[in-house]
């Protein structure tokens, strides 16, 4: 399974990060997890992010 975590690397990012490799490891998943920081990049997934200030 290919997991991609998608966004700017705010804090709210960080902390859906790391709870989704927790959640991997916990339950034995066989995953890699990337994260994808460039805007560029991640507007090729089509996907809308709400830049939120930490």
């Amino acid at each position: 399974m290919d997991i991609k975590i998608l966004g700017p690397g705010c804090s709210k990012c960080m902390i859906l990060d790391k709870l989704t490799r927790d959640v991997v490891e916990k339950n034995g998943i066989n995953a890699t997890i990337t994260k994808v920081e460039d805007i560029i990049e991640i507007m090729k997934y089509g996907v809308l992010l709400p830049f939120f200030h930490d």
